[in-house]
């Protein structure tokens, strides 16, 4: 009898394994002298909850669709060349990762959006340390959430000759809620990183370079925290466009260079905080145009032609420890912006003195010269950079002054360059 009253439990416990095993799920591989000799065919045999390992070689494949929730994953570094017919994943499942292929060869169409991966109107999509070599775009998310985009090398062509309409973009999401998109290095098409309607979202620790328009472009995109990203080279660094509740914090945007390039260009963006980026050797640092309470304080802008072209159209930025070295112009308007307030900034072009040396500058400083406002309005004046009637006009106005705007000046300049990491000391001097 005492027997007996152990089966429940045994065949319960029976119930339970097997269960386990199920929802482990099988592993169909897939390799030149396996039982599956294309990835399609072993996915049209897998059942949900499959791993698809695919084993080194080449597969000449297109126009695979996953329609359930299965794991495909690369060893030893698989290619799959799509030949320029088509598409080569469409992913119509939630629960998917795809991880650790090299697909490659994706033909341009100016009537479909096609990319090396597609994912439709689904979540929980993981696509994972992938090598995407000359694709039209490279990874295009649409109607999905929470999907992760990392750790994957998407490059696409040599964008020096390239109009736009011949690209696409490396990583593509539109109408897409909680991504987090990081480690990812991307570069040769029209946008590095493209954002619409996506809310939510993290992007960090990205490489961004050489594409034809924007390293980071994102639209219509609220409350989103872009970290530790570099954007470098770029036909304009980052553009951000319709947007409030930003957080942009350490990133680097260097190098892009161009009559239309800057590091980041905001337009109608407001509430958001961009701190601790370095902005270096940039055609302009920072573009604003009707932007509005933005937290711009810890960045350091070095060597660029402007670092700040702030629009009277924006109105209470504020501007607080940031550096200015080195810049051809370190602010310039179009009007009298009186509504935004500079605080506490260090500029090496300030030639002030403290007389209590407490480290804040004992006179003003009034960062626009009257040489950017005449740059502003007449562009090609640029060519007398550095001459000495430049310098005269100046110095004139600094004594006299009648046009640069009244209000547009730094009360409390720092006299040396700002130690970010020596946050202490710094806040009792600015307290």
């Amino acid at each position: 009898m005492k027997n007996l009253t152990n089966i429940p439990f045994v065949i319960s416990t029976f119930v339970l394994l097997l269960m386990a095993t199920s929802a482990v799920g099988s592993t169909l591989k897939v390799c030149t002298t396996c039982s599956y000799t294309s990835v399609k065919q072993a996915i049209a045999k897998a059942k949900p909850g499959d791993t698809i390992l695919i084993e080194s070689g080449v597969y000449q494949e297109h126009g695979i669709e996953i329609n359930k929730p299965l794991t495909i994953l690369g060893r030893n570094n698989p290619v799959i060349d799509g030949n320029f017919k088509g598409q080569i994943f469409t992913i119509t499942s939630d629960n998917v990762t795809v991880e650790g292929l090299t697909l490659k060869n994706i033909a341009t169409s100016y009537t479909r959006d096609d990319a090396a991966i597609r994912v439709v109107e689904r979540s929980n999509v993981r696509i994972l340390n992938n090598t995407i070599l000359n694709t039209f775009f490279g990874i295009y998310l649409q109607n999905s959430d929470n999907c992760v985009i990392k750790g994957n090398v998407v490059t696409g062509q040599d964008v020096t000759d390239m109009n736009e309409s011949a690209l696409g973009n490396a990583i593509h999401l539109w109408y897409c809620d909680n991504a987090v998109i990081s480690n990812n290095r991307v570069k040769g098409h029209r946008d590095g990183i493209y954002l619409e309607f996506v809310k939510d979202s993290e992007v960090k620790n990205n490489l961004s370079q050489n594409n034809l328009r924007y390293g980071l472009h994102f639209m219509f995109s609220d409350r989103n925290v872009y970290t530790h990203n570099i954007f470098r080279k770029n036909g304009a660094g980052v553009a951000v466009m319709y947007t409030r509740d930003i957080r942009m914090e350490n990133n680097t945007f260097e190098d892009n260079w161009g009559a239309a390039a800057y590091g980041l260009l905001l337009k109608d963006i407001s509430n958001s905080v961009i701190h601790n980026n370095t902005f270096r050797r940039n055609t302009t640092g920072i573009y604003m145009e009707s932007s509005n309470r933005l937290d711009i304080q810890r960045n350091s802008f070095d060597r660029n032609g402007w670092a700040i072209r702030l629009l009277s159209s924006c109105s209470d930025d504020v501007f607080k420890l940031n550096n200015f070295t080195g810049n051809s112009f370190d602010v310039s308007t179009n009007g009298n912006s009186t509504l935004n307030t500079f605080s506490n900034n260090y500029w090496d072009k300030y030639s002030g003195y403290n007389l209590d040396k407490d480290q804040v500058g004992d006179v003003p400083y009034r960062p626009v010269s009257l040489y950017s406002m005449l740059v502003e309005r007449v562009p090609p004046s640029v060519m007398f950079m550095r001459s000495f009637m430049v310098d005269m006009m100046d110095n004139i106005e600094k004594v006299l002054p009648s046009f640069i705007p009244e209000n547009l000046v730094d009360e409390q300049p720092m006299m040396n360059k700002i130690d970010y990491d020596n946050d202490r000391k710094l806040a009792q001097v600015v307290r």
